[in-house]
C-alpha cells in the first residue's frame, strides 16, 4: 500500500494541484466509471490516464499495462479514480488527497502549537 501512495504522489507532481482532490477507488473499472461521469456533466473532461508499470503491477496484483489512475474534472473540480484491484473496491466511501508543503500544514485545529510544546516538554 505505501508503494501505491508513493506512485500517486510522484504522479501528482506532474499537475497543478487543487488543495483537496477526492479519490474514488475501484477494483478494475475506473475508466468506465469516469467515462460515465463525464457523460453526465456538461463541463467535464478526462485529463490523464496512467497505466500500471511492472513494479506497481507486482505490488498491487493488477496486470501490467492496465489502467491504474484516471484523472478527470467535473465542473472544474478535479477528481482521481484509482483501480486498486480486488483488495480496494468501490464503496460509498471517498478518500481525499490533501496537497500541502509540510506535515505541519496537515495538523489544522487538531494539534495546536501549544499542545505540541507541552507534549514535547512532558
Amino acid at each position: 500500500m505505501p508503494f501505491i501512495l508513493f506512485v500517486i504522489s510522484a504522479f501528482m507532481n506532474k499537475f497543478v494541484m487543487q488543495k483537496i482532490t477526492p479519490h474514488l477507488w475501484f477494483d478494475n473499472n475506473a475508466e468506465e466509471a469516469v467515462k460515465f461521469y463525464a457523460s453526465v456533466f456538461r463541463n467535464s473532461k478526462i485529463t490523464d490516464i496512467t497505466h500500471y508499470g511492472q513494479s506497481a503491477a507486482e505490488v498491487s496484483g493488477r496486470p501490467k499495462g492496465t489502467v491504474m489512475i484516471v484523472r478527470f474534472e467535473l465542473e472544474g473540480q478535479q477528481f482521481m479514480a484509482l483501480n486498486g484491484g480486488p483488495v480496494f473496491r468501490f464503496s460509498p466511501a471517498i478518500s481525499f488527497l490533501v496537497s500541502c508543503e509540510t506535515q505541519e500544514m496537515t495538523c489544522g485545529k487538531s494539534c495546536p502549537k501549544e499542545e505540541k510544546k507541552s507534549s514535547a516538554a512532558g
